[in-house]
């Protein structure tokens, strides 16, 4: 009986990766014409996808939606501890583990789609749930949520190989950069008009309608862009025997690419610090209301001028580094980076901090652009799902870590702490810079078959 559920079991995991359908060999010529063929299509319905995710999103903000709803439900500080690491790492931390999986398979659309359903869209709809007991069942309202957003991040994270890897593939390497900053940017208006929309959402309805509202516009707007996600065309191209015949070796891989390909790894040195170097970053906001006494108000502007210049980063990767290169556009991030917190260190009033907000919003947008197309330039396509997850763990870690000494720092002293937010950034920006070649001109050869020779 249990040998034929495990049977059963492995025929439907079969099917929903769609292992046992014929596929027709195409050469990289090939592959390439029809992902130029396809262009259009992808890029309308990747668009429409990102559109509803990122809107979607703005609903279940996890810098203030979602600490508000778990301080309803308690106020022990250890949850919105918890709330912060899933928030920064639940997402990376899989990419590492299901990279080597993720080689192995031809077809990653259905890993993005099918398996993808299950582990990141729909644990969305246990949030609504979450809300509506929350007056009456308040622990178990907050175990649900966190069960369930964990359930979503650490799901988004397994299928996150998969998903760049199938981008990379529909998208000729000279028009992702276009496609990535014009979604990021539509995005990010989305997302505004989305906050605002879910404050009024908040502000109007009863409590917990309006926590079970909010969730649930978040989880229909990204169930909708999972379906215009799912009508993407895929180039499928068969994976090499030799590929397949050492799946059994992915850390052994892990440690080649790093160990062997210095170009990469010290790509991976310049994003650590980088993202160390941001560990001033959510501290801004309290250093102006404290040192100023801001209003509320000026802090809505703030944040306009952040989402503003995380536009104008978007656009501005998006354009440039498909005519420069990815490294280019993430020199200039470093150099915005720089400035917002040598700018806040020396800050003489709180006028500063529009322009310094500005200078942040650039910073992520170039970041959430380049700082993704740029990994999947480094390696042959069949590599191309480790090296994903080795770049985004590394982020992940950076992301996790920065926080944590930047308050340390912060108990001493703002201007101590943004002082060495500049001086990390400007290091991240030597490495980069001296370390680093363009992976567009200077792809790396096999280094695991260097290894294995």
């Amino acid at each position: 009986m249990g040998l034929q559920r495990t049977a059963r079991g492995r025929q439907i995991v079969r099917l929903m990766l769609e292992l046992d359908k014929p596929i027709q060999p195409l050469s990289d010529a090939e592959a390439e014409h029809e992902a130029r063929t396809n262009y259009n299509w992808n890029f309308t319905v990747n668009l429409l996808d990102g559109a509803g995710f990122w809107f979607g999103m703005s609903f279940i903000s996890a810098a203030t939606i979602l600490p508000l709803f778990v301080s309803k439900l308690t106020t022990a500080a250890v949850w919105f501890a918890v709330l912060a690491v899933l928030s920064q790492s639940s997402w990376y931390l899989p990419q590492l583990f299901a990279a080597g999986a993720t080689e192995r398979l031809a077809r990653k659309k259905p890993v993005v789609i099918n398996i993808g359903f299950f582990t990141e869209r729909l644990p969305l709809w246990l949030l609504p749930v979450a809300a509506l007991l929350a007056p009456s069942q308040p622990t178990l309202a907050l175990l649900l949520f966190f069960f369930a957003y964990a359930w979503h991040g650490f799901g988004a994270g397994v299928i996150a190989p998969a998903w760049s890897d199938m981008i990379a593939r529909i998208f000729p390497v000279d028009r992702r950069g276009w496609f990535f900053g014009l979604s990021s940017f539509i995005g990010t208006g989305l997302g505004a008009a989305g906050a605002i929309l879910s404050g009024w959402m908040l502000a109007t309805f009863p409590y917990p309608q309006n926590f079970a509202y909010t969730f649930l516009v978040a989880a229909v707007a990204i169930t909708l862009s999972w379906y215009s996600l799912s009508l993407s065309r895929e180039p499928v191209q068969p994976i090499p025997d030799h590929i397949r015949a050492k799946g059994d070796q992915s850390w052994k891989k892990i440690n080649a690419f790093v160990r062997r390909d210095r170009n990469f790894r010290n790509f991976l040195s310049s994003r650590l610090l980088a993202n160390l170097g941001r560990m001033g970053t959510g501290f801004l906001t309290v250093a102006a209301i404290q040192q100023w006494q801001v209003s509320d108000a000026s802090v809505g502007l703030y944040t306009a001028a952040l989402l503003v210049g995380q536009t104008l980063g978007n656009l501005a990767a998006g354009v440039i580094a498909d005519r420069r290169g990815h490294k280019f556009t993430l020199e200039l991030a470093q150099v915005a980076s720089i400035l917002t917190f040598g700018m806040a260190w020396l800050a003489p009033g709180p006028d500063w901090y529009y322009a310094i907000f500005l200078l942040m919003g650039i910073v992520n947008g170039i970041s959430i652009v380049s700082g993704v197309l740029i990994v999947m330039e480094f390696s042959q396509p069949e590599h191309r799902p480790t090296y994903v997850g080795i770049g985004n763990s590394v982020t992940g870690v950076g992301g996790a870590i920065a926080p944590l000494i930047g308050g340390v720092l912060a108990v001493f002293s703002y201007d101590w702490l943004f002082l060495a937010s500049a001086i990390v950034s400007a290091i991240a920006l030597i490495v980069l810079s001296l370390g680093m070649r363009e992976p567009r001109k200077h792809l790396q050869t096999d280094p695991f078959e260097e290894t294995a020779v």
